[in-house]
């Protein structure tokens, strides 16, 4: 399926939040997801499933000082 994430085509096969995060590498602890214009909660990312032409806004947050 074809997954607009951060403004970019993507093709993915992943069919939860949980799993889409596991697939592109990113630590669940400092990533926020906004699906189709809403935040979807951490706790909420397993049983949130994807479909074809879904748009996300994925923040990964890096620390520093």
């Amino acid at each position: 399926m074809t997954l607009t994430i951060n403004g970019e085509p993507r093709e993915s096969s992943a069919e939860t939040l949980t799993t889409l995060v596991e697939q592109l590498g990113m630590k669940p602890d400092r990533v926020a997801i906004e699906l189709n214009r809403e935040i979807i909660p951490r706790d909420r990312w397993p049983q949130t499933s994807l479909k074809d032409g879904d748009q996300l806004e994925i923040v990964h947050f890096v620390g520093g000082g």
